[in-house]
C-alpha cells in the first residue's frame, strides 16, 4: 500500500496529523507493507517576508488567536510533541526543495521528522539557509549537497510544483491530506481512529 502525505512543515494540524496518522499505522497488521511518501504543499507560496506567529494569528483572527494556540499545544501534548507558540511564520519553498533532496537520498523522513521539530518544538525559523542547512545535517543529509541546492532556487523547483499541482488535481483545498492508494482521501488531522480505518479499509479495498 501506497499513502502519500501532503503537508507544509510549518503547519500544526500536518504536525499533529503526521503524529496520529503513525500512531495508527504502527497498530495496522500489515504496517511493513505499507510505503509512505510526503509531498509538498504550500501554505503561503506568495508570502515573502517572516514575521512572529502571534503577530500574524492576532491580525488575522483576533483574541480567539491565543485560546486556538492553546488549544493546539493540548493536542500536540496528547501525543508526546513539543509545541512552542514563540516560533516565527515565512515561506517554506527552500524547505520543501530540501525534501525533495533528502527523497533522492533515502533520508525524507528523516527530514520531514527533523523539520517538525525544529520548527514546533525547538522554534527555530525555517527561512534562512543557515538553520535550514543544520536541519540537513541533523536529518542525515551531506552539507555542501544541501548547500547547493539553496544556492539555485530552480534545483527541484519544478518538482515541488508539480506536487502542488497534483494535490489540487486530487481535491485538496488544505493540508494535511493523506491519500491511501489513489483510492481513499483523508483531510486533515484527524483522530487516530480515523486513519486507521482508512488504513484496513484500503487494504481490503486493495485485496478485493
Amino acid at each position: 500500500m501506497h499513502v502519500e502525505i501532503w503537508s507544509d512543515v510549518i503547519c500544526p494540524w500536518c504536525y499533529l496529523g503526521k503524529a496520529r496518522f503513525e500512531a495508527a499505522l504502527a497498530g495496522f497488521e500489515h504496517r511493513d507493507e505499507v510505503e509512505v511518501t510526503f509531498r509538498s504543499f504550500e501554505l503561503d507560496p506568495s508570502r515573502d517576508t517572516v514575521e512572529p506567529l502571534q503577530k500574524m494569528l492576532t491580525a488575522r483572527y483576533g483574541p480567539q488567536a491565543v485560546e486556538m494556540e492553546e488549544r493546539l499545544a493540548g493536542l500536540v501534548a496528547e501525543v508526546g510533541l513539543g509545541y512552542r507558540s514563540d516560533r516565527e511564520i515565512g515561506n517554506t519553498f527552500d524547505a520543501h526543495r530540501l525534501m525533495h533532496l533528502a527523497r533522492e537520498r533515502g533520508l525524507e523522513r528523516a527530514m520531514v521528522d527533523a523539520l517538525f521539530k525544529a520548527n514546533f518544538a525547538e522554534a527555530r525559523p525555517l527561512f534562512t539557509g543557515d538553520t535550514l542547512l543544520d536541519v540537513a545535517v541533523e536529518a542525515g543529509l551531506d552539507r555542501e549537497d544541501a548547500s547547493r541546492v539553496l544556492a539555485d532556487p530552480a534545483v527541484y523547483a519544478d518538482a515541488v510544483r508539480a506536487e502542488e499541482r497534483e494535490a489540487a488535481q486530487l481535491g485538496a483545498t488544505g493540508v494535511p491530506f493523506f491519500v491511501l492508494d489513489r483510492r481513499i482521501g483523508v483531510a486533515g488531522g484527524q483522530a487516530t481512529e480515523v486513519f486507521a480505518q482508512a488504513l484496513e479499509r484500503a487494504w481490503s479495498e486493495r485485496a478485493a
